[in-house]
């Protein structure tokens, strides 16, 4: 004869259910960060691919680096001759990203939007230079959606290591030479980028628009990376009158991914690569010696150039022509 089952009591059910309950408790962190981690490194190994684009592109050039962006002639975008080779096509004013991935044969774009296209579509004059990337290779998966190639995820150190922008005719560091590169290992190539965002308190900055033109935005212009330490008379931002600075964003569990000129990457925080922030994490500029009673900084406090100089110093970007 068998014998009776023998079910669960309640209690014993509320044990179990808490047990559970404990369990998922203690794997969610966990398992967070390990979906963190994970992202990290492959935002990590994006940047790395592109900057052997950047190293390439130097060896093929004479040495010179690449320009954050390809100079603008006479016409804008009416002009064929401001349409430049992106290793599947030729787009308008590539910006680095696009020109460092042509370099070893992966492509930013699908289809780049070429000169013929945009003057046989008006509707095209809109998203000329706005143009979403197509290729993963070009995403931090952190901010996945940050692909437009003006409000992009990441930003090239292009004061120091190629500024095309002009001004009255002039470059503002253009070109600029492998060899004028004294610290490889210390000079930061790209990084996470949050755009003109970083002008503002975290309180005051806004969502990201990959068509937006506010500065408050996350990712607004992103593609350009401004040093820690400013002057009065630097570039900065989207290089126009009144914009505020660019700077690093520390969206990997608080930290920063960047690449160095020499190809090796690292995560650190903003204050490891130089970048201060004030109580609100706005980001700071830095004494400015050329303003009266302005002194050079000297003081661990203060924003620094030493991993974007080039030279392993606290040098200043050229000033604006």
């Amino acid at each position: 004869m068998s014998s009776p089952r023998r079910a669960f009591t309640l209690i014993e059910l509320i044990i179990v259910v808490g047990i559970i309950g404990l369990l998922i408790a203690i794997l969610i962190p966990y398992l967070s960060k390990t979906r963190t981690a994970s992202k990290t490194l492959i935002c990590l190994t994006h940047l790395r691919e592109l900057g052997k684009g950047w190293q390439i592109y130097a060896d093929e050039n004479d040495g010179i680096c690449l320009p954050g962006r390809m100079y603008e002639k006479n016409g804008g975008p009416s002009n064929p001759a401001n349409y430049y080779d992106v290793g599947n096509g030729f787009k308008y004013r590539p910006r680095w990203p696009a020109t460092a991935g042509a370099q070893i044969s992966l492509f930013g774009f699908d289809r780049p939007i070429s000169y013929e296209d945009y003057s046989t579509d008006p509707d095209l004059a809109a998203i000329v230079d706005r143009q979403d990337y197509d290729n993963e290779l070009f995403q931090c998966p952190q901010v996945p959606e940050w692909i437009n190639e003006r409000n992009y995820a990441y930003g090239y150190n292009h004061q120091f290591l190629g500024n095309g922008r002009q001004t009255n005719g002039r470059f503002h560091n253009f070109p600029v030479r492998m060899s004028s590169v004294s610290d490889f290992a210390g000079t930061v190539m790209f990084a996470d980028s949050m755009g003109t965002a970083a002008g503002f308190s975290k309180f005051e900055r806004t969502s990201y628009d990959p068509m937006g033109t506010e500065y408050s935005d996350y990712g607004n212009h992103g593609w350009s990376l401004d040093p820690p330490h400013l002057s009065s008379s630097s570039d900065r931002g989207t290089g126009d009158s009144g914009s505020p600075r660019t700077a690093v964003h520390p969206r990997h569990d608080g930290k920063v991914n960047a690449v160095f000129t020499d190809g090796h990457g690292e995560t650190n925080t903003n204050r490891q690569l130089g970048y201060r922030t004030d109580e609100n994490g706005m980001y700071l500029d830095g004494p400015d010696p050329n303003d009266p009673g302005g002194t050079p900084p000297t003081d661990e406090d203060e924003p620094h150039n030493r991993h974007f100089s080039g030279t392993g110093r606290d040098n200043l970007p050229f000033p604006r022509p």
